[in-house]
């Protein structure tokens, strides 16, 4: 049997051999690592999500000592210069595909796992979350296709060019669109506000957030109006979150009495009459102060803690009814501006 093919020696056809299955047995030793240790070890994890990642990175791993050691073997045989090429663009080839499938998967598998563990995700809207998958998923199928062209010596320089150029046009075409998407990644990052919270905008509407998306953040007004604002506003402008860093809210609620009233009866009403309200903490509990004397009255003003932000117009209006109902029965004055008129005869 004729061994000097492409005058190669018997010995280094053998020795070849001899590396490939090295490679084999290293890949062998892994695979049986990872089969065993590895997924016993993460079967017992509360988290679901290992066991996938194991179960995906196994097999490119094992493919990838494979594909090495044909490699190592393909450069101590020495074929010539044109088999050796087309041997190693093959199987390099293999291995990016290889692992633009695991990667492909793993973002899948990471994009449904993050929600748990993340605030981030798991503030995003539906519709965002798949757009960071896809995203993703677009940039490994484009470096994957990079790469290949890299492998075949394949200039990549015009592309890149090209590529850059459609880049610039589409981003000068929709830059209201990219600056609302950076704005709404922005919220998303910083946090300035959930979905629940109360805010009040910079220009004075006030409501609850109901929906963070993508292009705009909708708000929903005491009146049951729906505000959408561009996220490029909301990541600019200067918002008050009522709801943060704690849902309570305060309320002050401002008194005046007669002079000559007990001060200390009209605290111990105050106190009384919004510790009794359904919507107020028991923790800060209610307080009163004596601010100061008025013109016609002795200023107070009672402070309380509201459990949310959306229920302060209602706390107000139904402690003011018991101030008035209270005083009046307790015949404490409320008083107001008179004014008394001499005639001169």
């Amino acid at each position: 049997m004729d061994f000097n093919l492409f005058e190669i020696t018997p010995s280094k056809y053998l020795n070849g051999l001899l590396i490939f299955i090295f490679f084999l047995i290293i890949a062998k030793i892994i695979d049986i690592f990872v089969t065993k240790t590895i997924k016993d070890a993460v079967s017992r994890t509360s988290w679901e999500f290992d066991d996938r990642i194991v179960e995906i990175i196994h097999y490119p791993l094992f493919f990838t000592i494979l594909i090495a050691g044909i490699l190592e073997t393909t450069y101590y045989i020495s074929p010539p210069m044109n088999i050796s090429f087309y041997v190693s663009g093959v199987f390099k080839s293999l291995g990016v595909i290889i692992w633009t499938i695991a990667l492909y998967r793993l973002t899948s598998v990471f994009m449904e796992a993050l929600p748990a563990k993340i605030a981030f995700f798991a503030d995003a809207e539906k519709e965002l979350a798949p757009l960071f998958e896809n995203l993703t998923k677009v940039v490994i199928i484009g470096a994957a296709i990079m790469a290949l062209l890299s492998v075949w010596n394949k200039n990549i320089t015009p592309i890149v060019a090209s590529a850059g150029i459609a880049g610039f046009a589409v981003a000068f075409a929709a830059k209201d669109t990219i600056a609302n998407f950076f704005g709404g990644i922005s919220v998303f990052m910083d946090k300035p506000y959930r979905i629940g919270d109360y805010v009040v905008l910079d220009s004075g509407e006030r409501g609850a957030v109901v929906a963070i998306g993508l292009r705009s953040t909708k708000m929903l007004t005491r009146d049951e109006v729906l505000i959408s604002i561009p996220n490029s506003i909301m990541a600019s402008s200067k918002i008050i979150n009522q709801s943060a860093p704690k849902s309570r809210f305060r309320v002050r609620v401002p008194i005046g009495v007669a002079y000559g009233s007990d001060i200390d009866k009209v605290e111990e009403l105050l106190i009384d009459i919004a510790s009794d309200n359904k919507y107020v903490t028991k923790k800060p509990i209610p307080r009163v102060r004596f601010r100061s004397f008025g013109g016609y009255s002795l200023e107070f003003e009672l402070l309380a803690w509201v459990i949310e932000p959306k229920y302060m117009g209602r706390v107000v209006h139904i402690i003011n009814k018991e101030i008035y109902a209270r005083f009046a029965k307790e015949g404490i004055e409320i008083p107001y501006p008179k004014m008394d008129i001499y005639m001169k005869e």
